[in-house]
């Protein structure tokens, strides 16, 4: 079988967490920006190149490729279709995370490469056997995936309507889905994310 490369990574930080009181993308948590986390659990995960997008916020993200959503306010969707619109013609597929859930592991987007190398063209994390993220598809879905993507709804309404296509991938030993919506999210949550690797020394 011939090898499918390597998948993208597509990190969706665009909003301006209304209910957090700030932009989450800027967000610091266990000595790393909660984007800093997203781009790092996307590499780690083996994505290349990674995607963020961001809307409210303007944060410098090295080693990651930034789109600007100027329709953020709209909702998630529209910085799905942007970051999908902003990613490498060469990337085959994609790997897409949400900035707000650090408990989520690389593994977990390991296994997703894993499903989309045998085969998978469209897959999702489960946890307790219920869809979350991140989610992987296939270059061949994504027009449908960002026409579907409207408002705050992002690749959930593609995975609802192709049912029948999507690979359901287990991934409740390796990362927890939780959102940080709120201050007391962020509180409840920090006690178990671990401390951000030492950023390596500058030459």
């Amino acid at each position: 079988m011939t090898d499918p490369g390597v998948p993208a990574g597509l990190l969706l930080a665009a909003g301006a967490g209304t209910r957090f009181g700030a932009p989450k993308a800027v967000v610091e948590l266990a000595g790393e920006r909660l984007a800093d986390r997203g781009v790092r659990l996307l590499r780690d995960g083996g994505c290349d190149p990674v995607v963020v997008v961001l809307g409210a916020a303007t944060v410098p993200l090295p080693g990651a490729l930034v789109v600007r959503n100027p329709d953020w306010e709209s909702g998630m969707g529209s910085s799905l279709r942007a970051g999908l619109a902003g990613l490498p013609p060469s990337a085959g597929a994609v790997v897409i995370a949400l900035a707000d859930q650090p408990l989520i592991g690389a593994e977990a987007v390991r296994r997703l490469v894993a499903a989309w190398r045998d085969g998978a063209t469209a897959a999702v994390a489960t946890y307790g056997g219920a869809p979350r993220n991140p989610v992987l598809l296939a270059r061949e879905h994504f027009a449908e995936a960002g026409a579907l993507a409207v408002g705050d709804v992002g690749a959930r309404a593609f995975l609802r309507a192709r049912r029948g296509l999507v690979t359901r991938v287990p991934c409740d030993d390796v990362g927890d889905p939780a959102d940080i919506d709120t201050l007391a999210d962020l509180a409840r949550i920090a006690p178990a994310v671990p401390q951000a690797p030492p950023a390596p020394p500058s030459r």
